[in-house]
């Protein structure tokens, strides 16, 4: 059999897509599968479809302020872009979304304000990223931000290489505007539980596949890498019912507070603050300019400046 050939015939065979962002067929089938296995994983998007619904509707709560003003100074400027997670969907209360539990870790761990700024759109692809920058107001200049997309190209069909170019394109962008990024990687698709199997674990693949493409463009553009599948997949992987929000798709409270925790040592060495960062966390290829970490007691200029 000529491997190679099957291989690169499976990536246009057998992907079924989802609606609306929520859930789907994901996976890639070999040339051999035949029609009957493809009938069996649009029956199981479908069923998974059913399951899942949209109990969370499709706007995640605006959590944007600045958080610990108590500390003083100027606040830091956290940009976070990307999908529903990094929107905060299934969050109850704007405390309980990734970016706000992001801005009051870093802002504990620096001893100063942050302002949070959120330009992620729920059900987002990585080519829809582009427009939330071009959203932003010309002047702003955000520290760090953070991205968070995949899981949508995964169950819409986007080739990875679209993925991995548009996701360079958003970085450069991001470094332009000076910010230092951050990116979580494509979430295991295969920790959803409504998803059957063999679905679930053709959705597994390709959003490993999708992960470690994003970390490679990623670390070449200067960005810092969290692998979410290492860093918090397993958390969500045995223990669904706390991780997951009650569509079973989307994270908690506690599933977002688990991936701030994650993520955090990464925007604090992004930021110059911490100089090793954990299992999981990569360290970018181009290394960013030199700065010193920030002053507590500086109550003017940005971040790493004198």
């Amino acid at each position: 059999m000529n491997t190679t050939k099957t291989s690169e015939e499976a990536k246009w065979l057998g992907m079924v897509a989802a609606t609306a962002g929520v859930a789907g067929a994901v996976g890639v089938v070999g040339a051999a599968a035949g029609a009957g296995f493809v009938t069996l994983l649009k029956r199981q998007a479908a069923h998974a479809r059913d399951v899942i619904g949209k109990p969370l509707g499709e706007e995640a709560i605006d959590a944007d302020k600045v958080y610990k003003k108590t500390y003083g100074g100027t606040p830091v400027e956290l940009l976070i872009l990307g999908d529903s997670i990094a929107a905060g969907l299934g969050a109850e209360t704007r405390s309980g979304t990734l970016g706000a539990r992001l801005a009051k870790g870093t802002a504990k761990a620096l001893l100063r304000p942050v302002r949070l700024r959120t330009a992620a759109v729920v059900g987002a692809e990585t080519s829809m990223v582009p427009a939330q920058l071009e959203s932003l107001p010309e002047g702003y200049r955000p520290d760090v931000a953070v991205v968070i997309v995949g899981g949508n190209d995964v169950t819409h069909r986007v080739p990875q290489k679209d993925s991995t170019r548009v996701l360079g394109e958003v970085i450069d962008a991001l470094r332009e505007r000076g910010a230092e990024v951050v990116v979580g990687t494509c979430p295991d698709v295969g920790a959803v539980r409504p998803l059957p199997q063999p679905l679930r674990s053709l959705g597994r693949r390709i959003a490993k596949q999708l992960a470690e493409g994003q970390r490679e463009t990623a670390l070449a553009r200067g960005a810092h890498v969290v692998s979410l599948s290492e860093v918090v997949g397993p958390f969500f992987i045995t223990n669904p019912d706390e991780m997951f929000a009650i569509d079973h798709f989307h994270p908690s409270a506690m599933g977002y507070k688990r991936t701030a925790k994650a993520m955090l040592p990464s925007v604090l060495a992004a930021l110059g603050q911490v100089h090793q960062v954990p299992f999981g966390h990569h360290l970018p290829e181009l290394p960013p300019e030199a700065t010193e970490p920030p002053d507590p007691d500086t109550n003017t200029g940005r971040v790493g400046s004198s």
